[in-house]
């Protein structure tokens, strides 16, 4: 008899691909079923968490800040969880795990592989987020100038390596052009990811999300044409389509994580940093949000996400992905704290800290 198994999705991407935004919208498209989070975040407190409570009912989250999910002492918080959620597996239908934007899924993928777990868990499909302008505006050049660009590419390149599905997130302002260009950059970087979709208003369909089934069987490649496109090509269309049609596939082939030649084997670079400043008196959120453009453009900070409280009296969220500042109406769960998480490469706290007294009234430490 063969024992029901509950699916695992690995949602990862760098840092600012939109993942908490998909996942939330996600959440809103999937009353019908009941889900397990987990969320993984680099940076000493949670922010994404309050952001995906979006629902009432029928989500259990759990937040696994710190660092790097399944490495280390967020690996025992980790196994933690899903001893947890593997005594309650029948109050759930999927789970979802949402990797800190400077992971790589490895080390989930293995923990699941492991005799502990692998008789109730099954890998469902891992996907990465990818933050489309950017990647087109070489934000993950190899070849950059500047360490923390190459360092970037180098994460980003290992989250696409182990990717069953590549998602184009913030797309809605380019054309198919654009598009096409990127779909070529994916594949050329990584020939095997298996599936392509195109995430307009950081929605995707559910059927092209959950249940996918993609480690439950494998396929030959001798069966699969091979995948078209070339390095020194990256604007030849990988299909016969001139525009993508949303669901693109490449080689089916299933991946051969080779993932016990690979357990641990994600050394976090110590140049990536993360800092808390805080602050208790309520922002003018304009002249915020023009101070931390201006400290981005600055300094190497390349993720900026929080919490403030208007001079207005409204709750703000803030998310920040380099220079690009983004203000939202704040969930009722995010507390009256106004925070700031600042995640960059050999960053100096003393100097953001600095720059911030020097552009706001209001006192940030």
């Amino acid at each position: 008899m063969t024992t029901f198994r509950t699916p695992v999705t690995i949602v990862s991407g760098f840092l600012g691909s939109g993942k908490t935004t998909l996942l939330g919208n996600l959440l809103n498209q999937t009353h019908d079923r009941t889900l397990a989070l987990i969320v993984n975040e680099f940076g000493e407190v949670s922010i994404d968490g309050p952001l995906l409570e979006t629902r009432e009912d029928g989500v259990e989250l759990h937040d696994v800040h710190g660092g790097l999910l399944a490495y280390g002492g967020e690996g025992d918080a980790f196994r933690r969880t899903l001893h947890a959620l593997r005594e309650r597996r029948h109050t759930f239908d999927h789970v979802l795990i949402e990797t800190s934007g400077l992971a790589v899924p490895t080390a989930v993928m293995v923990t699941l592989e492991e005799g502990e777990f692998s008789a109730d868990f099954a890998l469902d499909a891992t996907l990465i987020v990818v933050d489309t302008p950017l990647l087109l505006a070489g934000a993950f050049s190899p070849d950059a100038g500047d360490e923390a660009t190459r360092s970037a590419a180098r994460v980003f390149d290992a989250q696409l390596e182990y990717a069953d599905v590549a998602v184009l997130n913030k797309i809605d302002d380019l054309g198919d052009a654009d598009l096409l260009q990127a779909e070529a950059d994916v594949r050329w970087r990584a020939p095997r990811v298996r599936f392509l979709e195109l995430a307009y208003g950081a929605r995707l369909d559910t059927q092209l999300t959950l249940g996918l089934n993609l480690h439950g069987t494998r396929r030959s490649a001798a069966h699969h044409g091979p995948v078209s496109g070339a390095p020194d090509d990256l604007t030849a269309p990988l299909h016969d389509h001139t525009t993508l049609d949303g669901h693109s596939h490449g080689d089916l082939d299933a991946h051969v994580h080779s993932l016990s030649t690979h357990q641990h084997f994600h050394e976090h670079d110590p140049g990536w940093q993360s800092f808390r400043l805080t602050s208790d008196a309520a922002q003018n959120v304009p002249d915020l949000v023009r101070t931390v453009q201006n400290v981005a453009r600055v300094f190497p900070v390349l993720r900026v996400k929080g919490f403030v409280r208007g001079e207005d009296g409204g709750r703000y969220a803030v998310q920040a992905v380099r220079s690009r500042v983004e203000t939202h109406p704040a969930p009722a769960k995010a507390g009256a704290t106004n925070e700031l998480i600042f995640i960059g490469y050999h960053i100096s706290r003393k100097k953001v800290i600095e720059a911030l007294q020097g552009a706001l009234p209001q006192r940030w430490a």
